[in-house]
């Protein structure tokens, strides 16, 4: 159990919405995210592409399962449908901005950046899903910081970083602007080893609590990481 004056974020790759079971399933992951009933929740990997005749599309339909408002990144467009991230809460936001982090010519990536005015105060919040190289991993993250750097407020970056070779990556260029951080091992998610999904925060006591959805392995090849934050 959470305590009342905290806030539940979550992060979660959803794999486009394909478990391990390779079963197609919007109801489940929407089933796992309302089960820790978080208060903001960054998704990445939506992709309407898998949808079924008739189906709604996942931008819609796991925000209107998860939350009362939504921001969409969608870094690829074709005929078949869209891909990409987005971030759904229970409360209203305020300034808003999509970035574009995309390295060089490698896949198309984005950055949500945007205020939450929560019941007791408001905090940034920075939602992303990084590249697969690691210069393309280093370049993002020094994006990010840069944006992190512009506000003194209570911040939190949370996504998937896609880096399992932490000495000398990511680490040295977030570790003094984000202090506190989850450690957990979320990939493969039927036997996680690497910690690929992160949320990070600043100040150093904002984060409280954090862990992992073992049970959503078969949701995803990726498991859920929800912490818990105060605002002060």
């Amino acid at each position: 159990m959470r305590a009342p004056t905290t806030i539940r974020v979550m992060t979660w790759n959803i794999h486009g919405g394909v478990g391990t079971d390779g079963a197609y399933s919007l109801k489940r992951i929407a089933e796992t995210i309302s089960r820790h009933d978080p208060d903001v929740v960054a998704l990445q990997e939506v992709d309407s592409r898998r949808r079924q005749a008739g189906e709604p599309s996942p931008f819609t339909a796991l925000r209107e399962a998860v939350g009362d408002h939504g921001i969409e990144a969608k870094s690829i467009i074709t005929e078949d449908g869209e891909y990409g991230q987005m971030l759904v809460s229970r409360w209203p936001f305020g300034a808003t901005q999509v970035h574009d982090i995309t390295h060089g010519e490698r896949e198309p990536r984005r950055a949500i950046e945007t205020e939450v005015h929560a019941g007791v105060g408001t905090f940034r919040v920075i939602a992303a899903h990084f590249g697969l190289s690691l210069r393309e991993r280093r370049s993002q993250a020094k994006r990010l910081v840069a944006l992190a750097q512009r506000h003194p407020t209570p911040t939190v970056m949370l996504g998937d970083f896609n880096d399992w070779f932490w000495p000398g990556s990511l680490r040295d260029v977030l570790r003094h602007e984000f202090p506190a951080r989850t450690r957990h091992a979320t990939y493969p998610s039927w036997c996680p080893l690497l910690r690929l999904d992160r949320i990070f925060c600043w100040p150093s006591h904002t984060l409280v609590r954090s862990f992992v959805d073992r049970s959503a392995r078969r949701a995803s090849d990726h498991l859920p990481v929800i912490a818990d934050i105060v605002i002060e």
